[in-house]
């Protein structure tokens, strides 16, 4: 018996040590709109983000903790250490790497789009003087020397759910979308009022940035994140919301 106590002992410090592993804190940016995400009372409480943090996290073993917060605050946390994971970013969105976090592969596309209140094929740049609906803070490459000349001018609203509403209510003629979000939207709307592709303005691939951390299963993430993708369940995941 007393042969057995030492592996007893490491067997029960083990199951101590996974059953109070911490939750994975993942960011979620307060100007996303569903599909991605639908925010009430300040939490995350539906969405693809919301089913693919869950799903990341229970594969190694964790709880998810989606922490909401505003755009400008995201990187300035993954960097400070107070998240530990950023889902729905573009290698294009930012600036440069950081040791202290690794990129996981990209699981999906975000396809910008010129939108408008009437079915109809022009570049942005045939535009003139028109008000364009955008989401504050966010960028747009392609744009930024259009708005810099004067020849359009942005008109931001909060979010991209806000943005689309106000191209709904006939506030401006144009506006700015990613490509799920104006689909969720054409959803809910009569065949009449339903919004329409313009153009793609842009076409940039998605993926999540893990905290690279003692205290972060960094490499256990990125391995299911991979596991994920071979075995389709991003693809299955996204279905649901399109």
């Amino acid at each position: 018996m007393l042969k057995l106590l030492p592996a007893l002992l490491l067997l029960t410090l083990s199951h101590n040590a996974y059953a109070e592993a911490r939750a994975l804190r993942f960011s979620i940016n307060d100007s996303w709109a569903m599909p991605m995400v639908r925010i009430e009372d300040g939490k995350a409480v539906e969405g693809i983000l919301v089913d693919l943090h869950q799903r990341l996290a229970a594969k190694v073993g964790r709880k998810a903790e989606m922490v909401v917060m505003p755009r400008m605050r995201v990187q300035h946390a993954l960097d400070t250490g107070e998240i530990d994971v950023r889902c729905y970013v573009s290698p294009n969105w930012v600036n440069s790497g950081h040791h202290r976090y690794i990129w996981s592969l990209p699981f999906m596309t975000q396809r910008d789009v010129l939108a408008g209140v009437t079915p109809e094929k022009l570049e942005p740049e045939q535009l003139l003087n028109e008000r364009l609906g955008t989401v504050l803070g966010f960028t747009y490459p392609r744009l930024e020397p259009l708005f810099a000349s004067g020849q359009l001018q942005r008109e931001d609203a909060r979010t991209q759910d806000q943005v689309l509403l106000k191209l709904s209510a006939h506030r401006y003629q144009y506006a700015i979308s990613n490509e799920l979000s104006l689909h969720w939207f054409n959803r809910q709307q009569p065949a009449e009022r339903k919004l329409h592709i313009i153009n793609e303005i842009a076409s940039d691939p998605i993926a999540c940035i893990v905290r690279d951390a003692p205290d972060v299963p960094t490499m256990a993430l990125l391995r299911a994140m991979v596991q994920m993708k071979q075995a389709g369940e991003f693809d299955e995941l996204l279905a649901r919301y399109r």
